[in-house]
């Protein structure tokens, strides 16, 4: 058994279907009288007593992989980026100087980060990609004009040219599909900027290989409104209303969730 086949065995990390992709323990637990778990989504910015951190050696692992995938991501650009594999991600290291090649220790961090439980610092979504190198085919997206976003072919980009047609020009795509590579590293970014809290970070965004921006959802805002579309603000605004009432509004993420994850209202769900 190799490396990576053990630690995906070991780590248990494919959740059972029930209760909404929650497994039956991890709602239990969610739900027991006096948990703090609704008040850890809603203040989800913030660090709580039992959330679980990286160790100082750790962190320093943490720091090198971001910058390093930040230079890929300069070499190759982002809207590649959303599309990179977690092998050819090392390639670029091996054969740019710029990048650098990935230490063992590096490797080995990252595929921890991966295969680990993500329940066990608060995410209770289902695991979307089941190995650290599967791959996003090139032939089944395509990119979306002015966006430098790429969609999944079929339903996806149909349910994006319908949002367009219907709300015209103050819609944006805001984010599309995301490759192992992209989602690592937005992963990471968010527990470097948290100094480490992978139950904070995981209270964000999705972890490495959960996100269904792998399988096909997007993320849409208001035209020139930038970061506020990633915020609860959106729910506010006329393109969301908008949205609702046309029925897209099928949210990932909503209000009160039992996976783990802040309300969303700017997902998309399509799968």
């Amino acid at each position: 058994m190799d490396k990576r086949q053990f630690l995906k065995t070991a780590g248990g990390i494919l959740i059972s279907a029930s209760a909404g992709g929650v497994s039956t323990s991890a709602y239990a637990l969610i739900c027991r009288p006096g948990d703090t778990y609704f008040n850890k989504l809603r203040n989800f910015n913030a660090d709580h007593a039992d959330d679980i951190r990286l160790s100082p050696a750790q962190m320093v692992i943490l720091n090198s992989v971001v910058a390093r995938m930040r230079r890929v991501r300069g070499i190759i650009g982002h809207g590649n980026f959303a599309l990179l594999g977690f092998d050819k991600m090392l390639r670029f290291g091996r054969n740019y100087s710029k990048v650098g090649r990935f230490t063992r220790r590096e490797i080995d961090f990252l595929e921890d980060i991966f295969y680990r439980d993500a329940a066990r610092y608060g995410f209770y979504g289902e695991k979307v990609l089941s190995g650290l190198t599967d791959g996003v085919p090139s032939r089944s997206s395509t990119k979306v004009r002015r966006t430098g976003q790429y969609l999944f072919k079929g339903t996806p980009l149909v349910t994006y040219e319908e949002i367009r047609k219907k709300l015209g020009k103050d819609v944006v795509l805001t984010s599309g599909v995301r490759g192992m590579a992209k989602q690592m590293y937005l992963f990471l970014a968010k527990a470097q900027r948290t100094k480490g809290n992978l139950s904070r970070a995981s209270r964000s965004l999705a972890p490495p290989g959960y996100s269904f921006h792998a399988a096909g959802d997007f993320d849409v805002g208001k035209r020139g409104w930038g970061i506020r579309n990633f915020s609860t603000d959106f729910a506010k605004t006329d393109v969301f209303k908008k949205l609702v009432d046309l029925g897209y509004a099928r949210l990932r993420y909503p209000k009160d969730n039992l996976l783990g994850v802040r309300y969303e209202p700017w997902h998309i769900k399509v799968i």
